[in-house]
């Protein structure tokens, strides 16, 4: 049986809720964050991953990103565009 990361993840962070609202109840203080250390905390996250982001979708990485900058570049760039329009219009007559 394969599962995949985000599914072990998941099931961890849901593991790990089910014990905090368990100790919980029982008076034991295992997480002990304020409102402002959770938002700082995600508002973190957040900043850091959008910036990644756009590093990442600026910068060409992949080699399927470096040939696409090859042919961005090119002097072929209308025959591609061309190319393009008419398998969209080919595909929406089959629709």
């Amino acid at each position: 049986m394969k599962v995949s990361k985000g599914t072990i993840v998941r099931t961890i962070m849901v593991i790990l809720v089910i014990l905090n609202i368990i100790f919980e109840r029982c008076g034991i203080d295992v997480i002990n964050v304020s409102e402002s250390e959770v938002f700082m905390i995600v508002e973190t996250v957040i900043e850091v991953m959008v910036l990644l982001l756009g590093f990442w979708k600026n910068n060409s990485f992949s080699p399927n990103a470096k040939k696409a900058d090859k042919i961005k570049d090119s002097d072929k760039i209308d025959e591609v565009y061309d190319f393009f329009k008419q398998l969209q219009e080919s595909e929406s007559e089959q629709e």
